[in-house]
């Protein structure tokens, strides 16, 4: 209806065409710029969103990126685990191993404690030893005293003993010096003076009479024998003069013993008073001349191991020395010192 008043206005005013081009331009333009702006809005929007969809792309890599690095971080999170609970088994066994040296070294402090009272055991011991050996050496000083004069004594002795085994040296070589010079063919053992008659001259078979061949041997011997045992220089150290008899094997033991002891006497008492001598060499034969029968315990054998019958039925002149009395007391000197 207004339209139609429009109209009507318009076909008053009588320019009814230009108002319908002026309207319809209006219109067109309106609707141009109503387009524009609209595409100006898709524009915008498209543009907007290229925008976001960037962004959000940019976002989505940012995003994958993070997701990346996250499941890096979960496999280094994961690896570090591992780690530390390798790291936690090598700390449980280090605490075992730890463990082991404390109880090892706790058992060591108990045995060092241990050694430590045995050592002040020891050292309480030598105190004790120390105290002892002090003592010992007291005692000791006081028996190298006694020591010093016992070996004195000793050195006094063993002067006696060298002059005494001189003495036996001496006597043996001056006997067989005196025998040779009187021409007298008995033999003088020359380690122990020793002398055996001869046993042809001596006596018979089964017989202790003297026969006067023995007489002729004891008158010749005796005298020369005791002119160097009865010297001044030597009588004092002759303890004994033995006139020994010995027999073959033929015949008993017993009957053997009893001829070879009345043999040994027979000679003994000849020489005790044989007119060769005075009464001084008498009185001191008397008292170191003696009479040993020593049966057939003795017998003399040949170079094949045969007796030799007659040989072995012999007397023999033997001396000897005051050393044993002397050794004896030097011994019993020895056995106070130990």
């Amino acid at each position: 209806m207004r339209m139609k008043t429009g109209r009507g206005r318009a076909r008053r005013s009588g320019d009814n065409g230009s108002y319908w081009i002026s309207y319809s331009d209006m219109m067109a333009s309106l609707l141009l710029v109503f387009i524009m702006a609209v595409c100006l809005c898709i524009y915008q929007y498209y543009n907007l969103l290229e925008v976001k969809t960037k962004e959000l792309g940019e976002q989505q890599a940012a995003l994958d990126a993070a997701q990346l690095t996250l499941a890096q971080q979960q496999t280094d999170l994961e690896t570090t685990r591992v780690t530390l609970m390798g790291k936690e088994e090598e700390l449980a066994a280090v605490q075992i191993q730890l463990d082991t040296q404390a109880a090892e070294l706790s058992a060591a402090q108990l045995k060092l404690n241990e050694q430590e009272t045995q050592n002040n055991n020891l050292l309480a011991q030598i105190v004790l030893k120390e105290a002892d050996l002090a003592d010992q050496q007291n005692k000791i000083a006081a028996m190298q005293i006694v020591l010093a004069a016992q070996e004195q004594e000793l050195a006094g002795y063993q002067i006696q003993l060298q002059d005494i085994l001189g003495v036996r040296t001496k006597i043996v070589q001056e006997l067989s010096t005196a025998l040779s010079a009187a021409r007298i063919s008995a033999k003088v053992d020359t380690n122990t003076g020793d002398i055996v008659l001869d046993s042809t001259l001596m006596f018979e078979v089964n017989s202790s009479d003297l026969s006067p061949e023995g007489y002729a041997q004891l008158n010749r011997l005796i005298p020369v024998y005791l002119s160097v045992l009865m010297r001044d220089e030597y009588k004092d150290y002759v303890a004994e003069i033995i006139i020994e008899g010995h027999t073959d094997s033929t015949g008993s033991y017993e009957r053997n013993l009893e001829l070879s002891q009345e043999r040994a006497l027979n000679v003994a008492m000849y020489c005790l008073n044989m007119n060769t001598l005075n009464a001084q060499q008498k009185a001191q034969l008397k008292n170191i001349i003696t009479a040993q029968g020593r049966s057939n315990s003795n017998p003399i054998y040949d170079d094949y191991g045969v007796e030799d019958q007659q040989r072995s039925r012999r007397v023999e002149i033997k001396f000897r020395l005051k050393d044993a009395e002397m050794i004896q007391q030097m011994n019993n000197i020895l056995s106070n010192m130990e």
